[in-house]
């Protein structure tokens, strides 16, 4: 929809209005239309043979089936042609035997002669009936005498009366003798050699479909941070290709992490080595007012580098497990509380979850202290709802504009709020939150709170 309205925008104004009802109907298809592949694909094969056989039936019902019901009732109609021409210029018995035992035994018709009367009243007749129409119309032009007959019902039978000049001549004769009526089997071999088709391709389609839906599904839980070891290249040479380039794109990924961790490692062991040697130093010096202020900023530069570390180290290195993230909260109240920070947990729903335990507590404690900071009161509501974990921090701080919430997000970055002066921190505590956020395949929402503040929504799939 985005490349259509793209090729829209760049028409040449002339030939925009000529485009526009394309694009109308392009976008209503796109809105009603199905989304999944496989109904999509399904569509492609049903639309084709639907569209096909409507135009057979309407050809074989518009040609064959009337072009054949109508040489049938004319060959009818010249039968009792026959027999009124005989009874009009041939003398015949007072019983009629002759033209009764003529149409019964070499026409196949139940003739009988009725006295004169009155033909009766013309009956409704169906609105699409074949054989009315045949019937009446070669009766007019072959016999050309006043006539009556009966076509409606579920008799076996049509009725035909002819008026003739001293009697009626009725008739009986076969329906099957008037139009075809093994029509119907064309329709049902039509109809069931495209359902055994159609089945046929469904089945095929489902296992052409099955090596996407496992490649989709790799890329989401690879998005998610979950293990995707089980899929292998399969179907199509097209999505053969597809799930090799996946793999090797992950494998590129993971050593990229591994190599990260292992610098970062070796980074880490150096600083720390350092920072171990300035606070020896420092214990040997006497206590005055210039060596505590050199240990608050060794504690300092080691937190900062903690928080450095974890910013660039991520969470790739931890395996997902089955967490119980009721749990979690209570542990995090209790932490928070032997800090000296009142936060109040309360989760509802399924507590037990697929997800990476120390990254999502770091997280919500990044959450959790960030809201300390700047509020006195702090509440953490967890749900697991529809699919979706949803745990949102509110504090009852300044909060933060909303044209610079997304801008608390960027590493290293501090607003020049009151929310920010003169508090200690790297600036990377909602960046490292986000970051584990979107190594679950979720993300993080900073909104107002209705404690007055501001509100962190973290939003995870499950």
């Amino acid at each position: 929809m985005a490349n259509l309205n793209r090729i829209f925008h760049a028409l040449p104004r002339p030939l925009k209005p000529i485009a526009l009802p394309y694009q109308l109907i392009a976008r209503a298809l796109h809105a009603i239309g199905p989304k999944r592949l496989y109904t999509r694909a399904l569509l492609i094969i049903l639309l084709p043979i639907i569209i096909l056989q409507s135009v057979l039936v309407f050809v074989f019902m518009e040609r064959h089936y009337e072009l054949v019901s109508q040489r049938m009732s004319e060959a009818v109609v010249r039968e009792i042609a026959a027999m009124v021409y005989v009874l009009e210029n041939y003398p015949q018995d007072e019983n009629y035997a002759l033209i009764e035992n003529m149409g019964s035994r070499v026409l196949g018709l139940s003739v009988s002669i009725l006295p004169l009367e009155p033909l009766p009243s013309p009956a409704p007749k169906p609105y699409f009936d074949v054989i009315d129409f045949g019937l009446s119309r070669a009766i007019s032009t072959s016999i050309g005498k006043p006539f009556w007959i009966d076509t409606v019902g579920n008799s076996r039978f049509v009725e035909i009366r002819i008026q003739l000049k001293e009697n009626i001549l009725r008739i009986f004769a076969r329906r099957s003798q008037t139009y075809a009526s093994n029509s119907h089997i064309f329709l049902v071999w039509m109809f069931t050699t495209s359902l055994v088709l159609v089945s046929i391709a469904m089945l095929f389609l489902r296992n052409q479909i099955k090596p996407v839906v496992r490649l989709a599904e790799a890329a989401e839980s690879f998005g998610k941070g979950r293990p995707t070891e089980r899929l292998r290249p399969s179907g199509a040479r097209e999505i053969r290709q597809a799930s090799q380039a996946f793999i090797e794109m992950r494998r590129r990924i993971e050593r990229q992490i591994e190599q990260r961790t292992t610098m970062l490692a070796g980074v880490s062991h150096d600083l720390r080595t350092i920072l171990t040697r300035f606070r020896l130093q420092l214990a040997l010096l006497e206590a005055n007012p210039e060596t505590d202020g050199l240990r608050r900023d060794v504690d300092e530069m080691s937190h900062m580098l903690e928080d450095y570390l974890a910013f660039a180290r991520g969470d790739g290195d931890e395996e997902v497990q089955e967490v119980d993230v009721a749990l979690m909260l209570e542990e995090l109240e209790e932490e928070a509380e032997i800090s000296g920070v009142d936060i109040q947990a309360r989760y509802e729903g399924e507590p037990m979850v697929q997800l990476r335990r120390n990254a999502i507590k770091r997280c919500l404690a990044n959450l959790a202290t960030n809201a300390a900071k700047f509020g006195e009161k702090v509440q953490v509501n967890g749900a697991l709802k529809q699919g979706w974990l949803t745990i949102t921090v509110d504090d009852d701080g300044p909060g933060i504009p909303a044209e610079q919430r997304e801008d608390a997000f960027r590493p290293f970055h501090r607003l020049d709020l009151s929310r920010n002066q003169d508090m200690p921190g790297s600036g990377l505590g909602l960046a490292i939150a986000r970051d584990i956020a979107r190594g679950h395949g979720g993300e993080i929402y900073l909104e107002d709170s209705p404690l007055g503040g501001l509100r962190a929504r973290l939003r995870l799939p499950m």
